[in-house]
């Protein structure tokens, strides 16, 4: 998987989400070297994307991936505690998978 591959996935699914009225923002994570220091941000195995999905606020996430992408052991155990919680987990690899997936659950 190439990162601008990935980056334009996301890209348009953010903007699909808008259209369609979805409160949705990208979920970005990794670190930083920062004044010497290495600075992680964001939640290991969290999803590419955050939603709140109405009409009562449900939290979820969707993971993106491009080509032959698999999830990582983290991005698994996260989607187990999503799912228990109550979420949504979603793993997309197109904007109209991620639509039609949304539409599966209900919303």
């Amino acid at each position: 998987m190439s990162s601008a591959e990935h980056a334009a996935l996301l890209k348009e699914a953010l903007e699909e989400l808008a259209l369609q009225g979805y409160f949705a923002w990208p979920n970005r994570t990794g670190a930083a070297h920062i004044d010497g220091r290495f600075i992680p941000f964001g939640k290991k195995g969290s999803g590419d994307i955050l939603i709140v999905l109405p009409p009562h606020g449900r939290h979820c996430e969707a993971e993106g991936k491009t080509g032959d992408a698999v999830q990582s052991k983290a991005q698994k155990v996260h989607q187990r505690m999503v799912e228990k919680n109550g979420g949504l987990y979603l793993i997309f690899r197109s904007k109209e998978d991620l639509l039609s997936q949304l539409r599966a659950a209900g919303y």
